[in-house]
């Protein structure tokens, strides 16, 4: 089938999300239609270069790519050094284009690097991850976290294209691709019952990596997303949507210092804390809650958080930075499909919503 073309609306101009498979293949012809050339960096991690380096080396105009260290703990302020480092040494100019080639984690921090150098140079997506596909390369948000909070430093720095290939997804490990997939369930639980049907329905496909299976749920979390960021690219308001189940999820990632979850396990525990707040609130029907539950329940067993402190978790929310003039803008569901913000959520609700998913 030929690729699915998104177009996301941004203020340095459009961009296009291409997905479908053996995309990969047709890099170099994208990167030329889009205008993106000729001087071309890749930036990678280790292992992801070992599995793809050799589909995407061809786009490159320089024959090395840089390689950092992936996952969450390395997604910090050394790290984009060591890209800048590179930069320098080569002799980037602001001609160049970078193209990062991984997960969320590398195009974070890529996608920083490319906004601070030389004070902005263009960068290209090409995620590896499910995680990735579905969100955070979509949207321009960039950033590095701190040691105190998740992306707390962090630049609103477009791409200028997207190319997601499902068939990268077949290297990923199954915890790694279900992490994912929770990140396609907040999609259906903000914006699209449909969506969330089709992930309970095709859960064996998906966990087979069938393309057609993994391109449908790609691409309408993809449509959601471009909607979203396109009416709201600097999260004043719409767009704050797409963080529900972020706020008690990056949290969880704080207090146990980026080691212990996979972004989308605590999302999928920020959702069904959300869902617990939002009943308490008095916004969620039981019955929402109860169909989250039952979807996350068939994705499989999240990592255990009995053993953290409600206390320490409370205080990374309020390190948050969704926090605007001291107050914390809580993202509730009112149905499958539909959200609402509520900005008066005390410390009694939070602290019931962490208890609902065992943390006291």
């Amino acid at each position: 089938m030929p690729p699915t073309r998104i177009e996301v609306a941004a203020s340095a101009g459009s961009y296009p999300i291409v997905i479908g498979s053996a995309t990969l293949a047709t890099l170099p012809q994208l990167l030329d239609d889009a205008g993106l050339g000729p001087r071309r960096v890749i930036v990678s991690s280790p292992t992801v270069w070992e599995f793809h380096g050799d589909a995407v080396k061809g786009a490159a105009s320089e024959a090395e790519p840089i390689l950092v260290p992936d996952g969450e703990r390395h997604k910090n302020i050394t790290t984009v050094g060591r890209v800048y480092d590179a930069l320098i040494q080569i002799g980037a100019d602001r001609s160049v284009v970078i193209i990062a080639v991984g997960g969320g984690v590398i195009g974070d921090l890529v996608g920083f690097a490319a906004a601070t150098y030389l004070r902005g140079v263009r960068v290209v997506h090409v995620p590896t991850t499910l995680m990735a596909q579905v969100d955070s390369a979509v949207g321009g948000k960039t950033g590095v976290n701190h040691a105190l909070g998740k992306n707390l430093i962090g630049a609103f720095h477009p791409p200028r294209l997207v190319v997601a290939d499902p068939a990268v997804l077949a290297t990923l490990p199954r915890r790694e691709f279900r992490a994912g997939l929770y990140e396609v369930v907040k999609y259906g639980v903000i914006a699209s019952p449909s969506l969330l049907d089709r992930v309970e329905a095709s859960l064996p496909q998906l966990f087979k990596r069938d393309p057609d299976a993994t391109v449908a749920v790609v691409a309408e979390s993809c449509q959601i997303k471009a909607r979203v960021v396109s009416a709201d690219e600097h999260e004043s308001g719409l767009r704050r949507t797409l963080n529900f189940g972020h706020t008690i999820g990056h949290a969880i990632e704080a207090v146990t210092k980026y080691k212990r979850f996979r972004h989308g396990e605590a999302v999928g525990y920020g959702m069904l804390a959300a869902m617990a707040l939002g009943e308490d609130y008095g916004v969620t029907p039981a019955a929402a809650r109860q169909r989250l539950d039952a979807v996350i329940a068939k994705l499989g067993p999240l990592p255990p958080v009995v053993d953290l402190s409600a206390s320490e978790v409370l205080a990374a929310i309020g390190r948050d930075k969704k926090i605007v003039a001291g107050t914390l803008h809580f993202v509730a569901a009112t149905a499958i499909g539909a959200t609402t913000t509520v900005s008066d959520v005390t410390e009694k609700h939070l602290r019931r919503a962490l208890k609902a998913i065992g943390i006291q």
